[in-house]
C-alpha cells in the first residue's frame, strides 16, 4: 500500500464489508433456523453488529500487513470473533436474554458467527491479493541538502518498497558514495531541476534546511503544483502520511508559523481535558480495583519485594514527580546503576513480563492522574537522568514537557518498544504530532488503540 491514505481506504472498505456481511449472515441464520426474515428494526441486531465491529477493530483486523503481533490476518479475525462471542454470550446469560429474543438464541448466534467468520476471512484474503496486484509504484523528487534528505528516503523505502526517489542537492558529492550501494536512489544537482520537473511525479518533497530556492525553481514548482503534483516540506509530508513530525526536519520558524498546538493556548480544551481526566480516572480506579487486588497477589507470590514501585520522572514544565507502577522487575533491579530497560530484560519477573506486555503495570498511575501530575493521554514522562542525554541529542526534546505527561500516548500506540536514543527520537516525533494536532477525538483514538495493545499483548 502506497500511503496511509490508501491504507485508510482499504480499512473503510473492510469495515463496510463487515457491516454488510453481518447483516447478511444474521438474515441467513434466521432463514435457515426459523424460515423467516430478520426484523431489521431490532435494536439488538445493531447492538450486536457494533460489538462485533469493535471486537474486530481491537483485534487489529483492519490492517493487511503480512503479520502483526505474531498473528496473520485470518488468525486475528478468528481471535477477534471468538473474544467477541465470549463477551456477547456472557452478557446474554447475565441479562437473561436467552429465549426471550430469537436473535440471541444459540441457533441464530452460532450459525451467523460461522458464516460471518468465513465471510470476514475471505474478504481480507481477496482484498490482500487485490492490493498486491494493483499497487502502483511511486516516484518522488526530493530537494534536499544531503544527509537529512537521504535519511528520509531510506526510511520511507523501508516501509514502501515500491518507491523511487530522485535527490537534487547542492552538495551531492558528500553523499554520492553512500548512494552507490542503495537501490532506486538517484542523485543529481539543483542545476538540473528544470529537466527533472518535466517528468511525472507522485510529489515533490523539500527539505526545510535547503537554502533559498532560486526564482526560476520556485516558478517551476508553482507550475508543477498547478498541474496537480503535490509539493510538501519533509515535516508536512511526515505529519500527513506518517502521523509524526521528526524533530530534525523542522526549525524555529516552523513553530512560529505553523497551525495547531491548541492544547497549549485553548483554555476550553485545557479545562475540558482536566475534567475528563479526573472523571475517567475515578471510574477506572473503581472498575479496575478487583484487578489491582489480583495483580498484587500475583506479584507477591511470584517474587519477594514491594507490590508498587515508584520512580522520579519529569512532568509538566520540567517539574519532577513520583510515578507509580506495579513492580515488574526483581528487587534491587538497579543496584548496578540506572540503565535503559531492554526488550528481553533479565531483571523482569515472570509476572512482570505479563504486566508489561499488557501494560497493566501502568495502572497505578491512575493515582498520578487524580493528583494532577499526569493526564490519561500525553507524552510518556522520562527519567531526569535520561533527559540530560536526550535533550542534547534530540532537537526540540523539551517541547514534549509543555503538556502533562500521560499514562498512554500517541508514541506508545504507534511505535514499538524502544531502548535507545534513536527510539527516543522516533517517540519525540510522535509526541510533536500529538501536541500539534491535539483533539478530544485524537485522545479517544489513542484510548481505543491502547485497549487494543493491552488485549493483543503488544506492550513491552
Amino acid at each position: 500500500m502506497n500511503s496511509p491514505a490508501s491504507r485508510s481506504t482499504i480499512a473503510w472498505l473492510l469495515f463496510t464489508s463487515d457491516i454488510i456481511g453481518l447483516l447478511f449472515c444474521f438474515n441467513l441464520a434466521f432463514l435457515l433456523r426459523l424460515e423467516e426474515i430478520i426484523d431489521w428494526r431490532s435494536p439488538i441486531l445493531y447492538g450486536l453488529i457494533l460489538v462485533y465491529l469493535l471486537g474486530l477493530y481491537l483485534a487489529d483486523t483492519y490492517r493487511l500487513e503480512i503479520k502483526l503481533s505474531g498473528l496473520w490476518t485470518s488468525e486475528r479475525v478468528l481471535f477477534g470473533i471468538l473474544a467477541t462471542v465470549t463477551v456477547i454470550t456472557s452478557c446474554i446469560y447475565l441479562t437473561g436474554l436467552w429465549g426471550s429474543e430469537p436473535i440471541v438464541g444459540r441457533g441464530i448466534l452460532f450459525i451467523s458467527v460461522g458464516f460471518f467468520t468465513i465471510w470476514a476471512i475471505a474478504w481480507r484474503l481477496l482484498t490482500g491479493k487485490w492490493v498486491k496486484i494493483t499497487e502502483a509504484k511511486s516516484r518522488f523528487l526530493v530537494l534536499g541538502s544531503g544527509e537529512q534528505a537521504l535519511r528520509f528516503g531510506l526510511e520511507y523505502q523501508s516501509f514502501h518498497a515500491k518507491t523511487d526517489f530522485v535527490f537534487l542537492t547542492k552538495n551531492n558529492l558528500e553523499i554520492n558514495q553512500k548512494l552507490e550501494t542503495e537501490q532506486n536512489l538517484i542523485i543529481d544537482n539543483f542545476d538540473n531541476f528544470s529537466t527533472w520537473s518535466k517528468q511525472s511525479w507522485s510529489g515533490v518533497l523539500i527539505d526545510d534546511t535547503v537554502d533559498n530556492l532560486s526564482n526560476e525553481m520556485i516558478r517551476e514548482l508553482m507550475e508543477m503544483r498547478l498541474k496537480g503534483v503535490y509539493v510538501y516540506s519533509l515535516a508536512n509530508f511526515c505529519e500527513q502520511y506518517w502521523q509524526k513530525i521528526p524533530p530534525s526536519y523542522i526549525q524555529d520558524d516552523w513553530f512560529a508559523f505553523t497551525s495547531g498546538f491548541s492544547i497549549l493556548h485553548n483554555r476550553i480544551n485545557i479545562k475540558l481535558k482536566k475534567v475528563i481526566d479526573k472523571v475517567a480516572a475515578g471510574l477506572l480506579l473503581i472498575l479496575t480495583f478487583p484487578l489491582f487486588v489480583l495483580v498484587a497477589i500475583a506479584i507477591k507470590l511470584d517474587s519477594p519485594g514491594a507490590i508498587l514501585y515508584s520512580q522520579v520522572r519529569t512532568g509538566l514544565n520540567g517539574k519532577k514527580f513520583k510515578v507509580y507502577k506495579f513492580r515488574s522487575m526483581c528487587q534491587n533491579a538497579e543496584k548496578q546503576g540506572i540503565q535503559w530497560a531492554k526488550k528481553r530484560d533479565p531483571r523482569i519477573t515472570r509476572v512482570g513480563f505479563f504486566l508489561r506486555l499488557s501494560r497493566i503495570d501502568e495502572l497505578p498511575q491512575i493515582w498520578n492522574v487524580l493528583k494532577g501530575d499526569m493526564s490519561l493521554v500525553g507524552p510518556r514522562p522520562e527519567r531526569p537522568e535520561f533527559d540530560l542525554q536526550l535533550r542534547e541529542e534530540i532537537p526540540y526534546y523539551d517541547v514534549r514537557y509543555l503538556v502533562k505527561p500521560g499514562i498512554t500516548g500517541w508514541a506508545q500506540v504507534c511505535y514499538p518498544y524502544g531502548s535507545s536514543v534513536e527510539d527516543a527520537y522516533q517517540k519525540v516525533a510522535y509526541d510533536l504530532y500529538y501536541i500539534k494536532n491535539y483533539s478530544l477525538l485524537l485522545d479517544l483514538k489513542i484510548a481505543f488503540k491502547t485497549l487494543r495493545v493491552m488485549i493483543l499483548g503488544k506492550g513491552r
